[in-house]
């Protein structure tokens, strides 16, 4: 029985460890620059959807949560919207169990950004005249979640295909209305001409929540 055990849970760590040796490995080994650090952050997000072959409309919470390694606690009375630490044998995420659902999900998506980030911050992030080191690796979490709750493609498919109102479509996808619309707004979706007829490249502009919390 023991020796069974100890096969799971190192399979388990395999497991783990090919998913975040995956999406760590997409960070080059040199110093990044800021719009560099969100390419590479949609990149990780694009790659972890595709690994778990994620085809609904809204993203499951569990392509995190179940990963070997990594549990998400929700906690009430959090006096931030979530946080990440390892605690000697996994990684705990912990979210604010009195948000909204959709706020807590957005959370765990960011926290987990961080915890990608722990080998590669130092390529990642640096202190720049316009934002500290922390403050950009807030903005790249927030950004990365944005990318793994409503991914691209995903968003345009939908709103190109006639759902527009926003509460509908956030239903859809599982997310807050103001999630959802910093992320049209960023690719471009709110503008009145060609929204629908041209492919979307690179953001217009990072995803960037307003003051007072993310999602």
């Amino acid at each position: 029985m023991g020796n069974e055990l100890a096969t799971r849970t190192g399979s388990a760590s395999a497991r783990e460890q090919s998913v975040l040796a995956m999406l760590r490995a997409l960070v080059p080994s040199r110093a990044l620059s800021a719009g560099e650090a969100l390419r590479i952050a949609e990149l990780q997000a694009n790659h972890l959807l595709r690994h778990f072959a994620i085809e609904t409309n809204a993203v499951p919470e569990e392509i995190i949560s179940e990963l070997p390694r990594i549990v998400v606690v929700r906690e009430d009375g959090l006096p931030v919207s979530g946080a990440a630490h390892w605690n000697g044998h996994y990684w705990v995420i912990t979210v604010n169990a009195e948000e909204p659902t959709v706020r807590q999900r957005f959370s765990v998506m960011h926290e987990f950004k961080h915890v990608l980030d722990h080998t590669t911050k130092q390529f990642l992030y640096h202190d720049r005249p316009f934002q500290t080191a922390d403050e950009q690796a807030e903005r790249v979490a927030d950004y990365f979640a944005a990318c793994l709750l409503m991914p691209k493609r995903v968003v345009k498919r939908l709103w190109c295909q006639g759902n527009q109102n926003l509460v509908e479509l956030a239903k859809t996808l599982f997310v807050s209305t103001r999630a959802l619309h910093y992320r049209l707004d960023q690719l471009g979706l709110l503008e009145p001409a060609e929204r629908c007829g041209r492919s979307l490249g690179h953001p217009r502009r990072p995803l960037v929540a307003p003051a007072g919390g993310r999602g």
